[in-house]
Order: C-alpha cells, then structure tokens, then sequence
C-alpha cells in the first residue's frame, strides 16, 4: 500500500520548496543518465501498468517519482539525449528550464496587457532583441506598425498570418471570393501550411506545392512560381499568399527570398517567411545571409524551442503591420474590456493569436538571452554545424554511401547507394538500413523522401551532442549496412 500523501497543500511556499528540491534532483540525475536509457521507445504498454481509474486518495511525491522512473521514462522518446538525430532538434538548458519554472511559479495568464503588464511588455522587448540580432528590417520592431509575438509552434505562426492575408486580400476583393484563394509553397513546405488552409476555410486543392529537384537543391524556383500565379489569374483565380522556407524539413532547402520577393510584390501577394529550424543559425553573421530578402515579408517566423536552446514552446513570429493580425483575429467582450486596451495605449497578445489565454513564455527566452548572451548561442550552433560537417565528411569517406544534397546548417542528407540491379533505386535498403539502425535503441535518425529517394537524415542539435556520439551513430550505420549488404 502506498504511503499517504495527504499532507500536501494546494500552495505553500515551505512544501514547495522541499518537493521542488526532489524534483530538481529527479531531473538533474535523469540527465546524468539519459545516455543509458534506448533514445526510441517502445510503444503500447503503459495501460498494463498503470491503473485503470484516478486514486481517491492521495499518495508521495517519491511513489509518484518512483512510477516515473521505472513506468515512464522507459516509454519515452529520449529528445534530449546525445543520440538524438531525429526530425530537428528540440533543445532543453539549464535557462530554458528555469525559465520554464519561473513561469510555472508565477503562473500568470496574460492574454491582455492589463492581466500582467510585464508579461506582454518583456515580450515586445525580448522580440524587439531578436530582431535587432537577426538584422530584421525596422518594420519588424514594436515601435513602429510591426512587432514581434511569440506563438506555441510554427504551425500556429503561419495559419495566424494565412488567416491576416485572407482577411486583408477579402476587404479588397469581397467575402464571396474566398474560393478563389490560392496560396503557394514548394513541395518541401511543412505540412502545417495545407493544415492551415483547411482551418482557414480555403480551398485545398488551390494550396500550390510546386515541384522542385535537384537543379535548385530542392529549393523553390521564382520562374516556377511566376508561371503558376500567371496560369491561375489566367484562369480567374486570386494568388495570395506565398509560404517561403529558410531550411526546410526534409533537406534544409533555403529559397531565393530577394527573387521570389519580387514575384510576390509585383502581385500583390502576402510573403511568409518560414525559418523554424534554421532562423536560429542567422545570428550568426556567416549564415546571415540566408535570410537576405526577409526586409521584402509581411512576416517571418523562427522557433526559438528548435536550436535556441529554449525548451518548449516557444516560436517567435514577426509582422510588418500588426494591424492585419488584429483585425482578423480580435474579439472586445464586454468582461475584458478596460481603458488601457479601449485606449488604444498597449498591446493585447490575445488579438495576435488563436486562443485567449497565454503563458508567460518571455520569461524563458529572457533568461536564455541574459544567462548565454549571443555569442554563447552562437557558439552552441557553430559547433552544432561543425559536428554534422565532420559526420558529412565520414559519409565521403565511405564509397557505399552518397551525400544526397549539400550540407547547409546541421543536417546531413545521405543514402546507402543499391547494387546496379536494385529494382526500386535502394528504397527499401535504405528503409531497411534505418529500421535496424533505430531498433538498436543507440541512436534515433529518421527518413525523407526527394524525387523519389528513400533518404537518410542525420540532424544534429541536442545539447549533450559530442563528436563521440557522431563518431558511434556513423559507426552503427557503417555495421548495419555491412550486414544488408552481405545478405543481398
């Protein structure tokens, strides 16, 4: 039987402190050992562990910390541990996590200004950082018509924007030309874009995804864009809205923002710039330049919970004119009113996105700016890029594998090339190499397709990440293909 936990109160500043105390040891000595753990679980057994209704009374934290021990932390996905390659990083720091608590102690919900005055002012300040770091243009800062809002994830940023462009291209054209709405993208734009269009009640089948290859390195190509908003006026429709990508999900593809800003400016369409993963690298003056074109955008979006050493959530969303967010996304009940907001004095966060509610999110990012400073970030993700630049290198190395596409940040995109009488050009090798790869539990890689080839994706991005854990995630890949290619 468990021991009673009863004695807990809802808040007491002296319980708090020694059940934190616990709680901060449990998480200090998890990262001590997240190396041990499989870094890919396996799925579909907690139910047979736990019980099949809530307790009716209470227990200890310690029982609660000893379930999570040996019931939970075996069925997760391990994010933060070293061998961690998958999808793009989510990073976790000791200021993104005190951050984190800090907000969680405060725990404020600050949707007006009014609700807490410092929560939407050090947001406006802290965006108003980033932007000045990244060189975004004056348009983007909040004493202007622009201004930065931090949003939960990326897929939020851009149905936020969608949903601006809609409703400002609507006002000039009439609320019954909605199906004629086409917006635009390359094939390798993330799926939240499609997600977004369907939310906002356009037309699935009028969201372009133009093809591209490897002539542009997977890149979208102004040419390809021009002709497809041409044939679509042609045919009567209204292009809108273009989602351009600074690093794509699948290969890190970076778009031509000053050539296709001039496409979109020439037909009055809204420009999205989506650098979730890769906005990151821009503060640092060598990968700037990547985002040369970005002073064109209505609005640009990165994700400071991906490389930023912010644990999640946290994307970070700048627009040149607030007014459009506002106008498409605010509601003035009577319960919220109050003469700071009717005055027009300050800004309500709750009219710059989905939900009402809001948490103090500016704290973590806050912390993470003052306790690393810039150049500690940039240190964190030029070593980042310097270990996918050796594990690229071992790649060249070895004759049985290829670089697929060039290495532009901290992924690395690469194939076990097939025997000449591969029916399906090594799809299912390559498949094979990642399933055996990920059931050894050392390492956690994941796959993308382009023109048609099953592609390897090594990302690296987690904070505990060494040279030695590239050296033994390339040395699994080495065995594994040994082994796959002796059996054909």
């Amino acid at each position: 039987m468990e021991e009673d936990g009863s004695g807990l109160k809802p808040m007491d500043a002296e319980q708090l402190r020694e059940q934190a105390h616990k709680m901060v040891d449990f998480i200090a000595d998890y990262y001590k050992t997240i190396e041990n753990f499989p870094v890919l679980s396996q799925p579909g057994y907690l139910g047979k562990l736990l019980p099949d209704s809530a307790p009716t009374y209470p227990t200890t934290l310690e029982h609660v910390l000893n379930d999570v021990q040996h019931k939970i932390l075996p069925g997760v996905t391990h994010w933060q541990s070293p061998n961690y390659f998958a999808y793009f990083p989510s990073n976790s720091s000791i200021a993104g996590f005190l951050g984190e608590m800090l907000s969680a102690g405060i725990n404020i919900v600050g949707f007006s200004w009014i609700t807490s005055p410092a929560a939407t002012e050090l947001e406006s300040i802290v965006l108003d950082w980033l932007a000045k770091a990244l060189f975004l243009p004056q348009d983007f800062l909040s004493n202007g018509k622009g201004g930065g809002v931090i949003q939960g994830t990326a897929s939020e940023a851009v149905l936020v924007v969608l949903l601006a462009a809609r409703d400002k291209i609507l006002r000039t054209v009439g609320r019954s030309a909605l199906p004629k709405l086409v917006t635009y993208a390359s094939d390798h734009v993330h799926s939240s874009l499609l997600k977004a269009c369907q939310i906002g009640g356009l037309d699935p089948e009028l969201c372009r995804l133009l093809k591209t290859d490897s002539s542009t390195n997977f890149a979208l190509s102004p040419d390809v864009l021009s002709e497809a908003i041409s044939n679509d006026i042609a045919s009567g429709l209204i292009p809108f809205f273009l989602c351009a990508n600074v690093g794509t999900t699948s290969s890190t593809a970076v778009d031509p923002l000053p050539a296709l800003a001039k496409v979109t400016k020439t037909n009055n369409i809204w420009l999205h710039v989506d650098a979730a993963y890769a906005g990151s690298a821009c503060i640092c003056p060598e990968y700037r330049h990547f985002i040369d074109g970005v002073e064109e955008a209505d609005s640009f979006n990165m994700n400071a919970h991906k490389w930023f050493l912010t644990n999640f959530d946290c994307s970070l969303l700048w627009v040149k004119d607030r007014s459009a967010l506002i106008q498409s996304l605010s509601t003035n009940p009577e319960f919220l009113k109050n003469k700071a907001s009717e005055g027009n004095m300050v800004i309500d966060y709750k009219d710059w996105q989905i939900p009402l509610g809001r948490r103090f999110r500016s704290l973590k990012l806050w912390m993470v700016l003052r306790l690393y400073g810039l150049e500690g970030l940039r240190a964190h993700i030029r070593n980042h890029i310097a270990l996918a630049a050796s594990f690229e290198e071992l790649v060249v190395q070895d004759a049985r594998f290829k670089v697929v596409t060039p290495r532009t940040f901290s992924l690395v995109c690469f194939r076990l090339l097939p025997p000449p009488n591969s029916e399906d050009n090594g799809n299912k090798l390559n498949h094979d190499l990642l399933d055996l790869v990920n059931s050894t539990g050392s390492v956690f890689i994941t796959h993308t397709v382009l023109s048609g080839e099953y592609i390897l994706r090594l990302a690296v991005g987690a904070p505990l990440t060494e040279v030695r854990h590239v050296n033994a995630a390339w040395q699994i890949l080495q065995e594994k293909a040994t082994a796959l290619l002796e059996n054909l």
